[in-house]
């Protein structure tokens, strides 16, 4: 299964990208929005997309809006650390701007695997 992660800070990015090859899952990143949809593009094999919600350029709510309307398929696990709200805010938005788990920063190895095979 191919994954796509979308987070600005590279140390989450490295985190989540490193625990899903350990477990055999594809991988590929993109640090924002935009080089995130040109990946969609290039690789129709995307099952699922993990995206931050505080993100610069492109909130991800806009993301996971963008994905659900052109990619309706795909799975998405909202991310969040918190921001000027609580992180629950940001993933009460998530899910109603359509993202199908969310998972609250700092979340651990079971909790992200656990979740991907919810979906």
């Amino acid at each position: 299964m191919k994954i796509l992660i979308i987070d600005d800070d590279q140390a989450a990015l490295k985190f989540i990208r490193e625990i899903l090859k350990h477990d055999g899952f594809s991988v590929i990143t993109a640090s924002n929005g935009c080089k995130a949809f040109e990946l969609l593009s290039q690789n129709q094999d995307v099952a699922v997309v993990i995206t931050d919600i505080i993100m610069p350029e492109q909130e991800g709510i806009e993301i996971i809006k963008k994905i659900k309307s052109e990619h309706p398929h795909i799975k998405i696990i909202a991310i969040s650390g918190g921001g000027k709200r609580s992180p629950e805010s940001y993933l009460q938005l998530a899910y109603a701007a359509g993202a199908d788990a969310t998972l609250q920063k700092p979340f651990g190895h079971r909790e992200l695997l656990n979740t991907i095979r919810y979906l």
